[in-house]
Order: C-alpha cells, then sequence, then structure tokens
C-alpha cells in the first residue's frame, strides 16, 4: 500500500525525488534523463520564465476547499495535470511505463505512451485502462502510421498526441558524453554501472535490456541493434500538415499536436480540425535557441480563442508551475521529467507520489492565490 504520509515526510519535493533518483540509476540512465540539447540554455529558461510568472492573491474569500477536478476530450480526471510521454524509459527503470499506467490508473490522471518507449502499447493498455493517452512520431510510410494507430486504438488508447517539435534527433551533448547507446553496449563503464546501482541491475534483468519494443516488431532482423537503425531510417523529417490532416482522419478519438510554439502554426492546426494545441519545447531536449515554452502560451491561446484544447508541457516541477500555466492560459498541464524522478525513485508507487506531491501543492497555492475552483483563475 502506497505509504502516503511517511513518503511525502521525507520527499516532500519533486526536487527530492531527482536527488534520490539520480542516486539510483546509472550515471548514462540520469544523463539521458536530465539532459537538454546544444548547451542547455533552453532547459535553464524553461525554469527562469515559470518562475518569472506572477499572480497577485486576493484575500477575504473565507474558507476555501480547492476541487481540481478537470474534464478533456471526454473525461473527467482528478487533476488538471498527467503523465507527458517519455522515450527509452526503459533504460531509465525497467518496465517503468507498466509502473506508471497503473498509478495513472490509481490516480485518475492520463498517462501518455512514447512511440519509442520501451514496452508495447499491447501491454501498457493491459494496464492503463481509459487513462491512456498515444503519441506518435509519425513514420515516413504510411502504412506505417496506420499500422500503428490501429494497434494503439485496439489497445485503449484513446487521445493521440502527434509529436511536430522532432523534426530530426537533436544533438545531446551530454548524453553522449555519459556514453548513451541503444541498445546498451557492455563496456567497462556500463557493467561498474550496473554493480554499483544494484536494484537498478536487477529490475533491468528480470526484464531485459531496453529495446524500442513497439517498432521492434516492424524491423526485419527481430534484434535491438538493427531495430535501432531501423527506427533512424523510418522516422522523422517528414512531418506536415498533409500527414497531421491524414492522421485527423485516421484516428477516431482526439488529436493533439504537440510541440507547437508558434501561433500561426496553432492557428493551422485549428484549421485542419485538430482537437487541442500541446504548446511545449520537448523540456529544452531539441532547439536551445527556442523560447520558453511558457512564454509563448498566452500568444498562442489568444490566437486558439477557446477552438482547440491548450495543454502545456516544459520545465514544469510544482504545482505552482501547474497553477502558472492555467493562469496564462492552459487548459491542461503534462510532465514528463518529475513522474520519471519519481518511478526511478521510489519503484512501483513511484508516480503516486509525484501525483500527491503536485496535487497538494496546486491546492495549497489555489488558496494562497485565492481561489476554489479552477474556472475561477483569473486568465
Amino acid at each position: 500500500m502506497y505509504r502516503k504520509t511517511k513518503l511525502l515526510n521525507k520527499y516532500p519535493a519533486v526536487s527530492d525525488l531527482a536527488a534520490k533518483a539520480k542516486r539510483r540509476i546509472p550515471h548514462v540512465a540520469w544523463e539521458y534523463l536530465d539532459s537538454g540539447t546544444g548547451i542547455e540554455h533552453l532547459k535553464d529558461r524553461n525554469r527562469d520564465a515559470l518562475n518569472a510568472v506572477q499572480m497577485t492573491p486576493r484575500f477575504c474569500r473565507g474558507q476555501l476547499k480547492p476541487n481540481i477536478e478537470t474534464e478533456i476530450f471526454g473525461n473527467t480526471f482528478s487533476a488538471p495535470f498527467g503523465m507527458a510521454p517519455v522515450g527509452l524509459t526503459g533504460l531509465m527503470w525497467s518496465q517503468a511505463e507498466v509502473l506508471l499506467a497503473e498509478s495513472a490508473v490509481r490516480c485518475n490522471i492520463p498517462f501518455s505512451l512514447s512511440t519509442v518507449a520501451t514496452e508495447t502499447p499491447e501491454r501498457v493498455g493491459k494496464h492503463v485502462g481509459e487513462n491512456g493517452w498515444f503519441q506518435l512520431y509519425p513514420p515516413k510510410e504510411k502504412h506505417l502510421r496506420t499500422d500503428l494507430l490501429r494497434r494503439a486504438w485496439d489497445s485503449g488508447f484513446r487521445v493521440l498526441l502527434i509529436t511536430a517539435d522532432v523534426p530530426e534527433r537533436s544533438s545531446r551533448e551530454r548524453s553522449k558524453r555519459a556514453g548513451l547507446q541503444n541498445p546498451p553496449k557492455f563496456t567497462p563503464g556500463f557493467i561498474w554501472d550496473g554493480i554499483t546501482h544494484p536494484a537498478w541491475s536487477l529490475a533491468t534483468l528480470r526484464r531485459g535490456l531496453p529495446a524500442l519494443r513497439t517498432l521492434l516488431s516492424y524491423s526485419e532482423l527481430k534484434d535491438p541493434v538493427n531495430t535501432d537503425k531501423f527506427v533512424r531510417s523510418k522516422l522523422g523529417g517528414n512531418l506536415s500538415w498533409e500527414i497531421c490532416q491524414e492522421l485527423r482522419d485516421t484516428w477516431p478519438g482526439a488529436v493533439v499536436i504537440k510541440g507547437i510554439l508558434h501561433p500561426q502554426d496553432a492557428a493551422e492546426a485549428v484549421k485542419i480540425g485538430l482537437d487541442g494545441i500541446l504548446v511545449s519545447n520537448h523540456g529544452g531536449r531539441q532547439f536551445d535557441g527556442g523560447p520558453a515554452a511558457i512564454e509563448a502560451l498566452p500568444e498562442i491561446v489568444k490566437t486558439v480563442g477557446g477552438k482547440a484544447k491548450i495543454l502545456f508541457d516544459s520545465g514544469v516541477r510544482t504545482g505552482l508551475d501547474v497553477l502558472r500555466a492555467l493562469h496564462l492560459g492552459a487548459d491542461f498541464v503534462l510532465l514528463g521529467r518529475p513522474f520519471m524522478y519519481g518511478v526511478c525513485a521510489l519503484g512501483k508507487y513511484g508516480g503516486d507520489h509525484v501525483y500527491q506531491i503536485l496535487a497538494d501543492d496546486l491546492k495549497n497555492n489555489m488558496v494562497q492565490y485565492g481561489v476554489e475552483g479552477l474556472a475561477h483563475i483569473e486568465r
């Protein structure tokens, strides 16, 4: 059973979980999870810009009992935030997708599965129930796009996230310096990392080395090395508004485009009938010269004018950050690294613990700000 009080006393903030995760997982896994791209200015800008968002509180409003329940895309969730997709998840903690999917169901928030995660939609779908969203890196070939959508839908995923902000793999220097390879190679450094992180090693041995299992079935040579080469040749560099329209026409549920920063791109997404726009710079992991995502949010909200749902991610670490994004016009917020910190630090109930930290902090700050319901937040 989730030991709420004990864990909240020991790990009351996401930063505490990050510190424990850093100690508990191998160096290469931490560097992959924590790093941005280039010299990582954008990753820092995300945090600086969020910290700069100020809201003037109102007082003398009597006793406030915040309600953070949220409806989006036909589902009612317990909070206005959920789990963002993360790639190569099993490198950081074996079967993290399954553990976080189960947490998502217990906490009643969405869990987003990446195309390049290390578990398949068929396996994760058995655990995520109606809380599953699927993030697509659109393959260049239409039959692969169609089949991935079919598999995700048949596995119970009902919201599609089209990733727009990865036209090509970015240069993540910190990950390279750490020796990241997929699949991992048994170098002396990797072996030593395994010896010095026994809990990670045991969990990995039980499931096997991380592999891009969703895409493994499409590779002619069914092994992780050739699957990675296959992924490099088949994914990315081809997304267009025509393909977005095709995916909108193919997917029966809600469709969100992920990674939008320019208002004109948001307007185009609305024009072709997409249901949501996720304002994001990929957590600072793609283009180091871009704006902080929170700075791009207000103008996109203005441009869309309520014609589609506005989602937000990049740099969010606290319930106050969630409130900041809602204040600037977001309808919903996604977080990637914090939930990974949780599962790497605490295992099975790590996702539950992160949810509790964020929900408690959001409610507390709503009272400090002087609002009881999300609809009362001044925008």
